[in-house]
């Protein structure tokens, strides 16, 4: 049977909080009054869980006010899912991962090549070969780097590419790249359309689409159909 989970992020601000102010309260030695705020900020976890068909609360992900999630589609590999997060008060990226089986969240720091590059380059998660990658694409000379991290939490630079040619057909970063598409092939969305590009043999085909993709997944179906609800 197929099981599945599915993971559920919302931000705690959405709540309603009810705040009470004491006017009676004094302070010691004439202090000025002064309101304490926490640089703690939490962001409410549910899972979906195919085996009971349920949604289930689970522990709260706990980060700072500095920390924001960057406009990458989330990517699933070695049995977690990962998003790349930018703390704008140490301006550097993070990988945070969520491990499925084990429920609970960790901090990658990213290569130390990576600390103090130019914004406009971009930087984005990825699954290459069934592990959990990272691109690094450089807009000033339209190279990109690709990651791989390793079973000692280490990152391995994997691919160094020339993107030039490529940016002669489809203007980078118009065209912002999405993720891998088997080994050595790039798939990219654009306004309007999406592009395979295999870097090996420089080849580019593009199909037209409606709108712009925000997210996509890859689906490999079989001959079996499959009921993704228990009876």
């Amino acid at each position: 049977p197929l099981w599945f989970k599915i993971v559920r992020l919302s931000d705690s601000r959405d709540d309603t909080i009810d705040l009470e102010l004491d006017l009676d309260s004094e302070y010691s030695n004439e202090e000025d009054n002064f309101n304490v705020f926490s640089n703690e900020k939490s962001w409410h976890c549910e899972i979906f869980e195919s085996k009971s068909w349920e949604w289930r609360q689970s522990d709260d992900l706990k980060l700072t006010h500095n920390d924001y999630f960057e406009c990458n589609q989330d990517v699933s590999a070695c049995g977690a899912l990962h998003w790349l997060v930018f703390n704008d008060k140490q301006d550097k990226y993070t990988m945070l991962s969520f491990d499925g089986d084990k429920e609970e969240w960790a901090m990658t720091s990213l290569p130390d090549s990576l600390r103090g590059n130019d914004h406009c380059d971009q930087i984005a998660p990825v699954s290459c070969e069934g592990k959990l990658g990272l691109i690094h694409l450089r807009q000033e000379t339209k190279m990109l780097d690709v990651w791989i991290l390793n079973y000692e939490k280490i990152w391995i630079k994997k691919h160094t590419i020339n993107l030039k040619s490529l940016h002669e057909k489809v203007p980078l970063p118009r065209s912002r790249i999405h993720s891998f598409y088997g080994v050595d092939t790039l798939f990219m969305v654009d306004v309007g359309s999406v592009s395979f590009y295999n870097f090996r043999t420089r080849k580019l085909n593009r199909i037209r689409v409606g709108g712009w993709i925000k997210s996509a997944y890859f689906i490999q179906t079989d001959s079996e159909p499959i009921k993704l609800k228990p009876q």
